[in-house]
């Protein structure tokens, strides 16, 4: 049954009473806080087998949930556990875990871990490329756009290390909009569409389907996109369903069985809705028209085709807009297996983050933006027809008053400092004393000198004319 109608059906279940319950794609649960964890937890039985590739990402308590099913007792109180595995600062934030032996050797008697590597001899072939493709003026605009609010955030951020959460809100939506613009001008104003993907797909799929076998799996993180490629496909031959959130639980498995059963259905389209928990193995192709911010979301994707069951060597595509976020993601992010190594596979005992969550998420930022090469990159593993035209990258707009008001707003914060006698030079390098006299008075720091010429331009546009 779907995880998502134990919940009304627990009256149901607990009459029958199973001896036996097994949940595939155990990490539905690993969030112990919601609905569908609580209620399957509620199943009363003498016997549990969980089955998950992915027990824990990020946070120590995610495993906790998954064991508990199986054997509520097998890691002791969930507090006690936290006390004598998790590191904390001085105002009491997670910042690493140690001991993670402990709990591995803990987890012995009712684990059973097959890693990937271990398999390989049993998997079919697995090809992967990235296809880079060119963006259009109008995408460029967007991209540099939202690039240039992610730029004054990561500043504000270096100098201030202290987000609202307006800012991070603000940086949120500012990189999804770059990541949005990769794929077609469509996703952010709905009035143009503007972008070469859709078309570079459609090229492909017309030479991958001369052979009548192959079928293509399809991922976008925005259905938006999903409507792009459904306007390039509606004039070709070859079937597709679409498979999305939306898409009612009954009617999934219908999509599901006409991509494998119709031999004229060759395309199954899909968010990250199906991006977990299908099996997807009569295609033989995958193909990401963006890249997910988690890797460990892309290896899922992949999964559902390159899979036991599978007869065929995997393809997988990466879709990637040259100059853009996604070229910086490429080199950047990485999939985090310190602590899931730590715990399953023998790996560190002890990992510290290195900084708090914000801080550990803000250098990514800043290492993912500033990773986006300018011009063509020689480092390319496929390259579109060198006919299309390539955009020259937009110019973004300077704000003639940033800097003023940065070093304006610093300047106020350690005058308040130093009048209240809270700041002293060696916490604050603004801050100095007069060596005669032991007053406190501040260095404020000049301004770069393009940004006061700009500044000297904004103010002589204001002030009325001789």
């Amino acid at each position: 049954m779907n995880y998502d109608t134990v919940h009304a059906d627990l009256d149901l279940i607990g009459q029958w009473a199973p001896d036996l319950v097994i949940l595939d794609e155990a990490q539905r649960i690993k969030n112990w806080n919601t609905r569908v964890a609580k209620s399957v937890k509620k199943i009363d039985t003498p016997y549990a087998i969980v089955l998950t590739g992915t027990p824990l990402e990020n946070r120590l308590e995610e495993l906790i949930s998954i064991v508990q099913f199986v054997d509520q007792h097998r890691l002791g109180p969930t507090f006690k556990l936290l006390e004598n595995h998790q590191v904390r600062d001085d105002v009491g934030k997670v910042i690493g875990y140690t001991k993670l032996d402990q709990i591995g050797k803990t987890l012995e008697p009712i684990l059973l871990r097959r890693r990937k590597d271990q398999v390989l001899d049993q998997l079919p072939e697995r090809l992967d490329k990235n296809l880079f493709v060119p963006m259009t003026p109008l995408q460029q605009e967007f991209h540099e756009e939202n690039r240039g609010t992610v730029a004054r955030i990561v500043q504000k951020w270096r100098r201030y290390h202290f987000l609202s959460e307006s800012d991070k809100q603000r940086l949120m939506i500012a990189m999804q909009n770059m990541r949005m613009s990769c794929d077609s001008s469509y996703l952010l104003d709905q009035s143009t569409n503007q972008g070469f993907k859709a078309a570079e797909l459609v090229a492909q799929l017309d030479e991958l389907f001369t052979d009548a076998g192959i079928k293509a799996v399809v991922f976008s993180q925005w259905l938006r996109m999903h409507e792009v490629l459904l306007r390039e496909l509606k004039h070709k031959d070859y079937g597709h369903v679409l498979f999305h959130g939306g898409v009612p639980i009954p009617k999934r498995k219908d999509l599901v069985d006409q991509f494998r059963d119709d031999p004229k259905c060759r395309l199954f389209l899909s968010t990250d809705a199906g991006g977990v928990g299908l099996n997807l193995q009569f295609a033989s192709v995958v193909v990401n028209m963006d890249l997910p911010w988690n890797p460990a979301v892309l290896e899922q994707r992949i999964g559902r085709v390159h899979r036991l069951g599978q007869k065929r060597p995997v393809q997988v595509i990466n879709f990637v807009s040259r100059g853009t976020i996604e070229e910086g993601m490429l080199g950047v992010l990485k999939f985090k297996k310190s602590l899931f190594a730590g715990v399953l596979d023998g790996g560190e005992k002890d990992i510290l983050f290195g900084g708090t969550r914000l801080t550990k998420f803000m250098e990514t930022v800043e290492q993912t933006t500033s990773a986006i090469p300018v011009g063509q990159s020689a480092e390319t593993e496929t390259m579109v027809s060198e006919k299309r035209p390539k955009a020259e990258p937009a110019t973004p707009r300077e704000d003639p008053w940033a800097g003023l008001v940065q070093t304006g707003l610093a300047f106020l914060q350690n005058l308040n400092a130093v009048a209240n006698g809270t700041s002293e030079s060696k916490a604050n390098p603004m801050v100095a004393r007069d060596e005669k006299t032991g007053e406190p008075y501040l260095k404020l720091p000049m301004p770069k000198p393009e940004v006061l010429q700009q500044l000297m331009t904004a103010l002589s546009a204001l002030l009325p004319a001789k």
